[in-house]
């Protein structure tokens, strides 16, 4: 199965419902001052619009990157409902070539929260898409998983190789500024996918 049909049923076996709930991401959330340093912002592997609708509610001009279809007819939904316009758009973030060249450099902000769905080889290249979306001074906030969260199994993609630890994320942005990257343990509330205690991992970079 492809990964836009895998995550096409997983979503739609939410039904109405929203599978990560509508809410902001936490640590997304109580970084909003922090995120007024920026016009600009692309939200990856967004799925239903929570933390992409969000960022527009805080004034940003937003991008919401997503695979699936029926995620982005929801994320559609819920914008609409909280009364913003965000650019959707339904692509592959680990497709060759892209991003393409119109997005290099644009973003304020890339935004990817719990984006762990990639091993080590594709990794890179998620990690490299990312960077080519940042303009010169603009960041990165990742928000992820570390492998202690496979004895919590209440979220995430139950494979240790996929997720985060503070040397893997300091090596993956050697040459960048590491503002801030903390790794910690919260009870987590975001829908039926994420719920319960986490470890978790949350970071924030800025491009020289």
């Amino acid at each position: 199965m492809s990964q836009e049909k895998r995550w096409n049923a997983r979503y739609q076996d939410a039904g109405d419902d929203y599978l990560f709930g509508t809410e902001p991401n936490h640590f997304l959330a109580h970084r909003a001052g922090l995120l007024q340093n920026g016009r600009t912002a692309v939200c990856l592997a967004d799925g239903e619009g929570r933390n992409s609708v969000w960022l527009a509610e805080q004034g940003l001009q937003v991008t919401a990157v997503e695979l699936s279809t029926v995620a982005l007819e929801k994320a559609r939904r819920l914008a609409a409902g909280r009364g913003v316009t965000i650019d959707f758009l339904q692509a592959d973030m680990l497709a060759p070539g892209w991003p393409p060249a119109p997005m290099h450099g644009v973003f304020d902000w890339v935004i990817g929260i719990f984006i762990q769905f990639t091993g080590p080889e594709e990794r890179v290249r998620q990690f490299a898409a990312m960077k080519q979306l940042v303009c010169r001074g603009g960041r990165i906030l990742l928000q992820g998983y570390t492998p202690k969260q496979i004895e919590y199994a209440t979220g995430g993609p139950g494979i240790p190789e996929n997720l985060y630890t503070p040397e893997l994320l300091r090596e993956a942005f050697a040459g960048w500024e590491i503002e801030e990257l903390i790794d910690y343990e919260e009870d987590v509330a975001e829908g039926r996918g994420h719920k319960g205690r986490s470890a978790l991992i949350g970071m924030v970079a800025r491009k020289p």
